[in-house]
């Protein structure tokens, strides 16, 4: 009798252990997930805002060849 005891106290904590385990994996998971999400979407930003500078950089150096051109006149 102390013997399927002791393996019913065993096999409980074996349960509760290996579910702990299986929890804290699952979340560190969803977590290293979330953190590929985050690159993956900041690269796009920047890539985004590059174009942007660009534009207006063009924009500003047109601007300012026609305001020279404007003061030769």
């Amino acid at each position: 009798m102390s013997k399927l005891l002791s393996s019913l106290v065993a096999a409980v904590f074996a349960v509760s252990t290996v579910s702990a385990f299986a929890a804290s994996h699952v979340k560190a998971a969803d977590e290293k997930k979330d953190e590929m999400k985050k690159e993956e979407k900041a690269p796009a930003k920047k890539e985004m805002k590059a174009p942007k500078k660009e534009h207006k950089a063009k924009k500003a150096k047109k601007e300012k060849e026609e305001k020279k051109e404007e003061m030769k006149k």
